[in-house]
This record gives C-alpha cells, sequence and structure tokens, in this order.
C-alpha cells in the first residue's frame, strides 16, 4: 500500500514543539468507577453510524477489563471547532481522535497534547506504519496514527456495465460519466457524484500535479476545474448548488441507484458494509483506482492518516496512553479491517482481514485500488493551514456554482492567500 509522503512544520513549529514536553500536565487522581475500574473519556464522531469506534473500544475493554472507555460522542460535521473550543477551555477528555493533520498540528503546537514518542519508540515496525511521518515534528510524536485513508472511485456495478475503469483518466472519467447519465427528472441516474468538498477537485489536482496549496500560485487547479465544471454542464452529476442548498449526502445519491461513480475516500467501504449488513444498501459495488491526469500505469491519489492523541490535561493519563498504543498496534489494526477499514498498521495477514469481510469486494480491480503507487498527503501542515483551508473552499464554492469563472477564481485563491494568509 502506499505511504504518505513525510511532512514536517515550519522551523518555527517545529522550535514550539520543542517546549512542549514541559508545558507540564499530570497524571492526577484515576477517575474510576463503582467497580474501581479506571475511566477514560475519548472524543469521537457520529458514534452510532461510525462501527470502528466501537469496535475498537469494545477491544480494548476485552484487552484490558480494568480500564472503561466512555465516548464523548459529536456531530463529525461540528467535531474540529468542538474540540478545539472544549481545548481551549481546559477540558480534560482523555483520548482525542484527531480527524487530521492540520487539527493535529493546531493541538500540538499549543501544548495540549502530551508525547507520546515513547510509544512510537515502542513500535515494532515503523516502516509498516502509513502516515506515521506525518506526525513526525522535530524527532518527536504528540499522535499516533491508526488508519489510513485515501481516496478511490466507488462503482455500482450493475450500472457501469463492463465500461474499464483500472486506468481512467480524468478525460475518460469525464466521457464515461456523460455515457452513463440516463433518464430525467425524479428517475435520473447520473454518470457520477462530484461531492461538494473542494477536495474532490483541488486535493486531487494538488496530489497529482505536485501543486501546492499553500503556495499561492493556484494556476495548476484549472485544468481540474475545467473536468468538474463540464460534468456538471452536461448534467452527468447533480448540480453543486443543489447539492449544497439540499445538503445531499454522498452515500445517498450512491445508495439509491442515483450515480454510477463516486470518487470517495476509503472510510466509506466500512459504511457501505454497514448499511448492506442492516439490508439499507443493496448496491453490489467495487472500488477502482482514482482517475489519473495521465494513464502511465501509476496510481497517485490523496488522503490523511487518522490519529489518537492523549489530552494534556488528562487525569489518566498511563490508560490513555494505553489505549493509543493498543489502537494504533497490530492488534487495533486487526480489528478495524475486521470491519472494512483501512488501518495504519499493515501486513499480509491484515490485508487480507480487510478483504474477508463480509460484502467487501475481493476483485483484481479493488485490489489495485486499495493499493496506489503514492498516497499524498491532502493538506500540508503549517500554522497557515486552517486559514488556507478556509479560504479556498469559500472560493471553490463561488467557482462550483458558477459566481466566478475559473480563472477569476484561480485569481482570487491566489491574492487571498497572499494577503489574508500570508
Amino acid at each position: 500500500m502506499g505511504r504518505t509522503a513525510a511532512r514536517f512544520l515550519p522551523l518555527a513549529l517545529a522550535t514550539l514543539l520543542c517546549g512542549v514536553s514541559a508545558c507540564g500536565g499530570s497524571t492526577g487522581s484515576s477517575d474510576t468507577g463503582a467497580d474501581e475500574r479506571t475511566t477514560i473519556k475519548i472524543a469521537l464522531w457520529n458514534y452510532k453510524t461510525t462501527p470502528e469506534f466501537k469496535a475498537l473500544i469494545d477491544g480494548f475493554e476485552a484487552k484490558y477489563p480494568q480500564i472503561h472507555v466512555e465516548p464523548v460522542d459529536i456531530l463529525a460535521d461540528d467535531y474540529s471547532d468542538k474540540v478545539t473550543a472544549m481545548l481551549a477551555g481546559g477540558d480534560a477528555t482523555d483520548v482525542l481522535t484527531l480527524k487530521n493533520v492540520t487539527d493535529y498540528a493546531r493541538y500540538a503546537t499549543r501544548g495540549e497534547l502530551r508525547p507520546l514518542t515513547g510509544v512510537v519508540q515502542g513500535l515494532i515496525d515503523k516502516s509498516a506504519y502509513g502516515g506515521l511521518s506525518d506526525f513526525e515534528f522535530n524527532g518527536r510524536y504528540f499522535a499516533v496514527p491508526y488508519r489510513q485513508d485515501f481516496w478511490v472511485l466507488f462503482y455500482n456495478k450493475k450500472l457501469v456495465g463492463n465500461a474499464d475503469l483500472s486506468h481512467l483518466t480524468w478525460s475518460d472519467f469525464d466521457a464515461l460519466a456523460k455515457q452513463l447519465t440516463t433518464g430525467s427528472g425524479a428517475s435520473k441516474t447520473y454518470g457520477t457524484y462530484l461531492h461538494t468538498w473542494r477536495s474532490v477537485v483541488q486535493a486531487v489536482a494538488s496530489a497529482q500535479t505536485g501543486g501546492n496549496l499553500l503556495g499561492g500560485d493556484y494556476s495548476w487547479m484549472k485544468d481540474q476545474y475545467d473536468i468538474a465544471l463540464d460534468v456538471q454542464k452536461a448534467g452527468a452529476t447533480l448540480p453543486f448548488a443543489t447539492a449544497t442548498t439540499q445538503k445531499v449526502g454522498y452515500d445517498a445519491q450512491f445508495t439509491t441507484g442515483k450515480a454510477a461513480m463516486v470518487p470517495m475516500g476509503t472510510w466509506w467501504a466500512a459504511a457501505l458494509l454497514s448499511e448492506k449488513a442492516q439490508g439499507k444498501n443493496p448496491v453490489d459495488w467495487g472500488m477502482a483506482p482514482l482517475p489519473q491526469i495521465t494513464a502511465d500505469g501509476k496510481a497517485t491519489t490523496f488522503g490523511s492518516p487518522t490519529a489518537f492523541g492523549v489530552n494534556m490535561r488528562s487525569h489518566n493519563a498511563d490508560a490513555a496512553e494505553k489505549f493509543v498504543e493498543w489502537a494504533a498496534g497490530p492488534e487495533g489494526a486487526a480489528t478495524v479491517a475486521r470491519i472494512g477499514i483501512v488501518p495504519s498498521y499493515t501486513d499480509a495477514s491484515i490485508t487480507e482481514a480487510f478483504f474477508r469481510v463480509a460484502g467487501m469486494p475481493g476483485d483484481a480491480l479493488t485490489r489495485r485500488a486499495m493499493q496506489p503507487s503514492t498516497v499524498r498527503l491532502e493538506l500540508p501542515v503549517s500554522v497557515r493551514s486552517s486559514d488556507v483551508d478556509q479560504i479556498l473552499t469559500e472560493e471553490h464554492e463561488l467557482v462550483m456554482t458558477g459566481e466566478k469563472s475559473v480563472d477569476k477564481g484561480i485569481k482570487e485563491m491566489g491574492r487571498r492567500v497572499r494577503s489574508e494568509a500570508p
């Protein structure tokens, strides 16, 4: 499986991090329940519909019955803002699930995460961990990844038929999306669904052209925007404005047979499998490599590791650290692989466990999709990342709704990034 390229904070950030371990913080007194078990709390999102969290908690408690793990459930859309506010307010939730390295950098540089370098040093084989290097700052670690997602092309086997998805270019994808679009009105089936996230255009372009999302020059995005807008203009995807105002979800478009192909992250596989097991998802689906700019036989995609960190204010830091160590290690990896999640740690047995999940496609195309040549980090880590992300999101929406042309939108992205997030 491809490994995410290592990213490093600028020297100024690294300098800040040098002093984090001296910021204080104490394990304090343990929180214990009536049964004398230590209770640790873990911040996470959408607990009922994100099966990996229950699987990890149940697995950990089975291994360590003296520790009880209590989920702090937060809506996914509000998660980053909520956790940021919690930490600013002195919250002591023990374990923090870090959605992306942007959040990680924010919390680590503020001294809100305990150093976990000792946990990383104890890993049996660091090379077996995808995305681990993204959490290294000046030789230290403040979180450990437990999963490593990247983008692929999900497809409805019935709707796609005999189309060859093994080496699609984006031009091929554009033509195929138009070809697979049928019907009209309420009975219309779209050839694809391009979700509203800026990543669908911008992160793809960055990964496959080498463009720097923090650089201020975004001319390399133009071709990818032209493809996305051409698909939309042809009526081969639900219009961006409609998807935004009606808050359409990519899962609903796909599982109701409204879209034949959907570019999306590998995390979606577990949700599709869970829905199918509950009789909510009748679609026979598979995964193909993400379409490429050129058909050179290599698959370059983008993604981001997801990690666990320990709150600097945790009163149960030893137990919290034990959870992170177990969840990110081989046992935790096997636990999430068995429900269709791509773990950070992989070996041959875990890969096979992933493909043995009931309902998981095991065909050659899906296996090819799960072994990309290169996985690039979705957004470089910097103190500027959050501000740049907001600017690029706002301008992306204006381009996709037609309020700005591609050229004007790209020019404005650059101007704003240079002036508002220097």
